[in-house]
Order: structure tokens, then C-alpha cells, then sequence
């Protein structure tokens, strides 16, 4: 049997994806700091007919990393896929967000990806095959206030990505790299980040179910595809901040800002920065009322596809005269 291994794997995003590979036939191996939560996944996962392990490591901590790494690949055998998804950020103005709660955010959010990436390749490579898929976010090409470690966070997993892609193209090396950006997702982080903001937080609409982002890492693992733009609002962040930078910059100063919270005052929450939060550990958040279940994605090849068609006419249309 085929086997993925997804860190952040007991909520969210890697939650709906542990089950949407569960169902298609993989062994499923599920890193992420909470026992209960690590027990109540992989209990889903049997009942889909799948072997399922979860090992408990902070993503943030390389050599816990390596050896939950160890012990699935012991378990279940060597990754045939490997999905970056752990995550956390901090709700507040940058100037409200402390040293260590930024570093926090780093750490996880994208170091955690560095270290998984290294434990996969290092896994990998005796075979020269495999698939990593980097779960990122429309916010690493258009960032918004009020999470400015996280959107930081993403931007810098784009780049580590790029700059490692081209590494394996130089080294002829058949391992796949590959990013999903995703749009606002319905997942609980927004019941357990730290907030500081005095209002209960959001996602920025449109919102989508993540069983849309599931079925997207799912797809780009089966096919040789260097990223994907999902959803309609990423297309859109994306291609128009390329264009018009600084129009964004002044729209999400005002709709970003308010479109991050609701009405009603915060009361007391989790917070899963520092240490794993219990009784949340499912796939979708309080926002199924709104959140879409159809969505668009694009290749981000389109757009250069796109402009090279769109000047080949021209070039076409100039020799067609000239004649």
C-alpha cells in the first residue's frame, strides 16, 4: 500500500487530507504534538479501512521530527507522499506581538516545513521517488495585516521551495516538490490561535470547506504539477497583486484589518502556541454556514502560459500584416 506522512495531521487542513488519502487506498502516518488529538485521528482513519500511526513531536524541533519520522517509516514503510500542513499564528498588530511569539510562528510554520522536507528527501532518496507537497497560502504572495509572522512564515516557504526545486532539477533528482496555495479555510485554528485582537477572529471571505484543499493536495500528488492557486479569491490575491501592488496594499489596510473579526467580544479561548489544545481535532471550524464546497484552482504555469499565448498572437499578427 502507498503511504503519505502529514505533519499537522490532527485538525484542519491535515486532518481532512489524512482522511481524503485514508479513503483512497494509503497508509497514513500523522505527526502532530497531541496525544488525544494523534489517538482520536488515527481511530477515524482505521475506520476508513486504513493502517494509521501517529507520533507525537513539535514540528519546530528537528530531531523530535526525525525520530517520528523513523518510526513511521518503521511501521508503515517509506513515504510515498510527504505533506508539510503544521502550522500556528498569532491574531495582532505586529507591534502588539512579542519577540517570542513571532519566533514561535517561525519556528513552526516554517522551520517545521524545513525539517519535514529534509526527513522526507533524507527518506526518499534511497528510492529517487516520492512526492513532498508544501501547503501554503494565497498569503505568501499577498500578505495581510494582522498576521504578519504567519504571511511572513508562508512567503518564506515559498522561497526555501523554489530555491530547493531548482537544486533537485541541477541534481536530476525525480522527487516531486510541489505547493498548494490555499485560500480562507473553514479549520478550528481560528477557535485556538493566540488572539489579542478582543474580538473573535475569522478567516477573510470567501471561505472554504477543507475538504476542498484535501482533494487538492491529493490531486497534486498524483500528477507532475509545480503549484497550485486554489480558489477563486487566491487566482485573484495573486495575479492582482503582480499587477497592482500598491491598489492591495490600500484595499486589505481596510478589509483585511475589519475582515478578520466578528462582532462579538472574545471570551475565553484555547491557545495552541506554546502546547497542544484538546477537544477541537476535527477538520472543519464554525464556519460551515458560509464556507463553499466547489471551488476553482489554476496551475501557477497559467498566467505564464497565458502571457506567452498572448504574445505569440501579437508577434503572429505583426508578421501576418508585415505580409
Amino acid at each position: 500500500m502507498p503511504v503519505v506522512v502529514i505533519t499537522g495531521g490532527t485538525a484542519g487542513v491535515g486532518r481532512a487530507t489524512a482522511e481524503y488519502f485514508a479513503l483512497r487506498g494509503y497508509d497514513v502516518g500523522v505527526i502532530a504534538r497531541s496525544p488525544a488529538g494523534l489517538q482520536a485521528t488515527v481511530t477515524a482513519l482505521q475506520t476508513h479501512g486504513a493502517r494509521a500511526i501517529g507520533m507525537s513531536a513539535d514540528v519546530a524541533d528537528s530531531h523530535q521530527l526525525q525520530s517520528a519520522a523513523e518510526h513511521i517509516a518503521a511501521a508503515l514503510g517509506t513515504p510515498d507522499v510527504w505533506v508539510n500542513c503544521a502550522m500556528c499564528t498569532v491574531l495582532a498588530p505586529f507591534n502588539d506581538t512579542s519577540d517570542e511569539e513571532f519566533r514561535r510562528v517561525t519556528d513552526v510554520t516554517y522551520l517545521g516545513y524545513v525539517y519535514g522536507t529534509r526527513q522526507a528527501l533524507r527518506m526518499m532518496a534511497a528510492r529517487d521517488r516520492g512526492v513532498i507537497i508544501q501547503v501554503g497560502s494565497a498569503l505568501a504572495y499577498r500578505s495581510i495585516p494582522l498576521q504578519a509572522a504567519y504571511c511572513g512564515a508562508k512567503a518564506a516557504i515559498r522561497g526555501f521551495t523554489d530555491a530547493l526545486r531548482c537544486e533537485l532539477i541541477h541534481q536530476r533528482s525525480a522527487i516531486q516538490l510541489t505547493m498548494v496555495q490555499l485560500p480562507g479555510m473553514n479549520t478550528p485554528q481560528f477557535e485556538w490561535a493566540r488572539n489579542k485582537l478582543g474580538k473573535k477572529a475569522r478567516p477573510v471571505a470567501p471561505v472554504f470547506q477543507p475538504e476542498m484543499a484535501a482533494r487538492a493536495i491529493y490531486r497534486a500528488s498524483q500528477r507532475r504539477v509545480r503549484e497550485v492557486w486554489l480558489g477563486s479569491s487566491s487566482i485573484q490575491s495573486i495575479a492582482g497583486n503582480m499587477l497592482f501592488p500598491a491598489l492591495f496594499d490600500r484595499l486589505l489596510a481596510k478589509k483585511a484589518w475589519s475582515g478578520q473579526t466578528e462582532e462579538q467580544p472574545l471570551s475565553a479561548t484555547a491557545d495552541y502556541l506554546d502546547a497542544p489544545v484538546d477537544g477541537l481535532h476535527h477538520a472543519r471550524g464554525r464556519f460551515s454556514d458560509e464556507a463553499k464546497t466547489h471551488t476553482l484552482s489554476a496551475s501557477a504555469d497559467l498566467p505564464g502560459k497565458v502571457v506567452i499565448t498572448l504574445l505569440g498572437l501579437l508577434a503572429l499578427g505583426r508578421f501576418m500584416r508585415r505580409r
